[in-house]
């Protein structure tokens, strides 16, 4: 199921893409929190946060905080709650 955990690839794991926008307090609690959530869920991630305003436009999102993984957006405007992280990683 892409989007969600690893994927097996003959017998290789994929790394999730994770993408956190936003530079506000707000932001940095969310990145904090997803950077927690992937290390107790043991999930392969590569997380990147993106700070640039007209960048973060680019996605069609006007508000932030926001996560995207696997380019699905999965949260923006709140903090999402552990429970949400871990059924995004696949890891429930």
């Amino acid at each position: 199921m892409r989007g969600t955990g690893e994927i097996a690839k003959g017998g290789m794991m994929e790394k999730i893409h994770i993408k956190v926008l936003g530079e506000t307090d707000k932001c940095i609690k969310v990145e904090k929190l997803v950077r927690d959530m992937v290390s107790r869920a043991g999930v392969e991630a590569e997380i990147e946060t993106i700070n640039d305003a007209m960048e973060i436009t680019g996605y069609c999102i006007f508000g932030t905080p926001a996560i995207i993984i696997d380019d699905e957006v999965k949260c923006v405007g709140k903090v999402p709650n552990r429970d949400d992280l871990r059924h995004w990683f696949g890891s429930d």
